[in-house]
């Protein structure tokens, strides 16, 4: 038994050498040093001669050496020794090919294919060996070939990935499709795929190809698969209306299920594509008898009749909101309609009073913490529009209690520093951010650490904090919907505090405002003072991406709007808008987007 230990121990210590001297050869053949590498090499061959692996970094040491004739010898022995094996005949023709040999090189690499006749099951060794030198042609003849021979072997995906490599579009996504017909199951997968090639862009080479390798097989097959993976294309494409259209006709003729087209929906509407969210759920709204998914429709499709809605068309909107609640009533079920439409109330039709009083309805309701909080927070945020902070901050707090350590608890928080400040008392704001800096949720967080470095970096150079009163003030107005007076307070700032810090906060937040009243050239004007006079401060990066998304989005002159996404990418290396920056460049830029 001891015997027998001392040999395994033996037998495990000789392989621990070999593969430190594996190791140690690799390592002399990355860095370079080639000869180092050639000693290790023929040693380990020396020891162990049926091991490819170092037969193969002997070979690749003497070619680097420029020692081709050694590597051909070697190679001719071997190929005696295994009986012609065609990855060998590649070798040797990689060997030609090192020295510019050309004829010889194709010569070997054609008698490699040829051995498929015979060797059939040889096919993916070959033709990954012929990968390897990124001998893409002969790799694809490889696959093809071994899959003529024996119609058993399935070579469709690497060959779809060297059609891919070798730009071939229309036959890679043959390949891909073809693949997916003899396992569906593949389709999910695929799609990371298809994703390292299809664009925004509906005029993309690769998106074209899909598109009409799609409507080919849907022409000839009723799968749905087929669909599921056009209408997946169109979304790539932003194309929501033509992803809907392929919805419905996926919803026809499977079982009914409402889940792609409720997902289509969500897509469209964060995507801004409003009009096509309102259709698509009017055809949810059409086809389900789900109380909870009506319910839950019809409060998308008015909040989406609202973030359209100009006040012209709020006295319909008001009326949309009484005709939901009428048909499916003022209890739990519609607590979040309802909140919704006390939210409009306040906010867009200044009726408070009203707003309250549904709110109100609801204290006599059995509701759970988590129910009360909502309801509280927006009383409390409909009592800092009606400047009752005292009251506010009561509900804030009481929110707190509530949901102890939730995300809602933390955002009462931020709405008591907020309204902190609104009033003036900015000390007591500052208590509160100063707890929030280190909120789990970031975007707290960042908003937290934004409205502390206004507050401490304006009261200064300003004990009696005059700009910042007025900035507060301004930042109210604007929370109250009052964008004209808010701008015209920011104005006042502009005009008596020139040359104070505050000065670029007060150009963002106009900048801001005038956005919202449609008013591009004054939020360009503004955006441009800020890099022009506070380039190298710390607002300089936010105002040059929004410049660069005002140009891209509303003044429509992609050119500019190219400059300034690139200076986020040379100047502003740390900026939160780097990655939107460089995606948003490259895509102006015409770049393939990985």
């Amino acid at each position: 038994m001891r015997c027998f230990l001392y040999i395994a121990l033996f037998i495990i210590g000789i392989q621990s050498v070999f593969c430190q001297s594996d190791q140690l050869a690799q390592k002399y053949l990355d860095q370079g040093e080639y000869s180092k590498a050639l000693s290790v090499y023929q040693n380990l061959v020396k020891e162990a001669p049926g091991n490819s692996n170092y037969f193969m970094g002997l070979v690749t040491s003497y070619q680097q050496l420029e020692d081709f004739t050694m590597a051909e010898s070697l190679l001719q022995e071997r190929l005696k020794n295994t009986n012609n094996n065609p990855s060998i005949l590649i070798e040797l023709g990689h060997n030609y090919e090192l020295q510019n040999k050309m004829e010889l090189a194709k010569k070997h690499y054609s008698e490699a294919l040829s051995a498929l006749n015979e060797k059939a099951n040889y096919a993916y060794s070959i033709a990954r060996n012929f990968e390897k030198y990124s001998l893409l042609d002969y790799a694809e003849q490889a696959y093809v070939l071994g899959m003529q021979l024996n119609p058993e072997m399935n070579f469709d995906l690497p060959l779809a990935r060297i059609y891919g490599e070798q730009g071939k579009l229309d036959e890679m996504f043959a390949a891909y499709l073809e693949l997916i017909t003899k396992q569906p199951e593949m389709a999910i997968n695929l799609m990371r795929e298809f994703d390292r090639y299809i664009l925004e862009d509906a005029s993309n080479l690769a998106n074209i190809a899909l598109r009409e390798q799609l409507l080919q097989k849907i022409q000839k097959t009723q799968e749905l698969t087929y669909s599921e993976l056009l209408s997946w294309l169109f979304i790539q494409q932003k194309d929501f209306d033509k992803a809907f259209l392929q919805e419905k006709a996926i919803f026809r003729r499977s079982d009914k299920d409402l889940q792609r087209i409720i997902q289509l929906t969500v897509l469209a509407k964060s995507e801004g594509d409003i009009e096509t969210a309102k259709e698509i759920v009017s055809f949810i709204i059409a086809e389900t008898t789900s109380p909870n998914i009506l319910i839950q429709a019809n409060q998308l499709l008015l909040d989406m009749k609202l973030s359209t809605a100009k006040a012209s068309d709020f006295t319909g909107v008001k009326k949309d909101f009484e005709k939901v609640l009428s048909e499916f009533g003022t209890g739990l079920e519609t607590m979040a309609i309802q909140i919704d439409y006390a939210n409009f109330l306040a906010f867009k039709m200044t009726e408070i009073e009203e707003a309250k009083q549904l709110l109100n309805t609801f204290s006599e309701s059995p509701l759970n913490n988590f129910q009360q909080a909502a309801i509280k927070m927006t009383l409390a945020d409909i009592l800092v529009l009606d400047q009752k902070f005292n009251q506010a901050l009561i509900y804030y707090s009481q929110i707190q209690t509530l949901v102890k350590n939730n995300e809602i608890a933390q955002n009462a928080r931020f709405k008591v520093a907020k309204t902190s400040y609104f009033k003036g008392d900015f000390e007591w704001a500052l208590t509160q951010l100063n707890v929030l800096k280190a909120s789990t949720t970031q975007l707290i967080a960042n908003d937290a650490m934004e409205l502390s470095l206004l507050i401490k970096e304006n009261s200064l150079e300003d004990s009696t904090q005059t700009a910042l009163k007025l900035y507060a003030k301004a930042d109210l107005l604007a929370f109250q919907n009052k964008t004209e007076t808010a701008i015209a307070v920011l104005d006042d700032i502009l005009k008596n505090h020139k040359g104070e810090k505050i000065e670029d906060e007060t150009l963002l937040k106009q900048a801001e405002l005038f956005k919202l009243s449609e008013n591009w050239q004054k939020a360009e004007e503004n955006y441009l003072k800020i890099l022009e006079f506070y380039g190298k401060d710390i607002l300089a990066d936010n105002a040059t991406f929004l410049l660069a998304e005002l140009y891209d989005d509303q003044l429509e002159n992609p050119e500019k709007a190219k400059q300034y996404y690139e200076q986020i990418i040379f100047n502003f290396p740390d900026s939160i808008y780097f990655v939107d920056a460089r995606k948003k460049y490259r895509f102006l830029r015409g770049d393939e987007l990985e």
